[in-house]
């Protein structure tokens, strides 16, 4: 029997981006299946009581000290875009858009906006500049600003977001194995694990 991960995620998060940049080759290692969890961060942690550690400053330093660390071990680009932290409610509307009505371009997009944000610094909260983004990256921005309107596409993205909180998830990334869950991009050699 194949083993999956869940990946819940917001774009506007650097730990999700650094957990994206390592989990397909991690997948593929162990012959599982990675299933992309878009979420709502802000919903998250409005839900739990959590907050960004960009918030706490001591805190700050710290965690984008280690950011930087893991970047340099995976051998990855990991740069803040002007704006950080990011109101990602459009944005995560518009990935949640592309998963429903897009599917097949799914890892397309992602592949765009991720090293958009935080390789290129690139800001996705302002509307012109993520329009770029999309249309560079083949997609029409005017449907996925149309998409990202759509009653059907909120209510997605409120359910998966109330259901990692119901799962115990605050903060991103949030990863399950099963019904293991394990919190944080520093965290992937425990996912590892218990796919092995």
């Amino acid at each position: 029997m194949s083993k999956t991960v869940e990946f819940f995620f917001d774009l506007g998060s650097p730990a999700s981006y650094l957990a994206w940049t390592q989990l397909p080759a991690l997948c593929a290692r162990h012959d599982a299946q990675l299933r992309y969890r878009p979420m709502l961060l802000g919903g998250v942690f409005q839900a739990t009581g959590n907050a960004s550690p960009a918030m706490v400053p001591a805190k700050a330093r710290y965690v984008f000290a280690d950011f930087q660390r893991y970047a340099k071990r995976y051998g990855v680009t990991l740069a803040f875009p002007p704006g950080f932290p990011v109101n990602t409610l459009g944005l995560m509307r518009g990935t949640m858009a592309v998963q429903l009505f897009q599917p097949e371009r799914f890892e397309a997009y992602l592949a765009a906006l991720f090293p958009a944000m935080w390789v290129q610094q690139r800001n996705l909260g302002d509307p012109q500049v993520l329009a770029t983004v999309l249309r560079e990256a083949g997609f029409d921005p005017e449907q996925y600003q149309a998409w990202s309107a759509d009653p059907q596409v909120k209510a997605a993205l409120k359910e998966a977001t109330e259901e990692a909180v119901r799962r115990g998830t605050f903060g991103a990334p949030t990863f399950f194995v099963g019904e293991q869950m394990f919190f944080g991009q520093d965290r992937l050699e425990f996912v590892e694990a218990a796919l092995a």
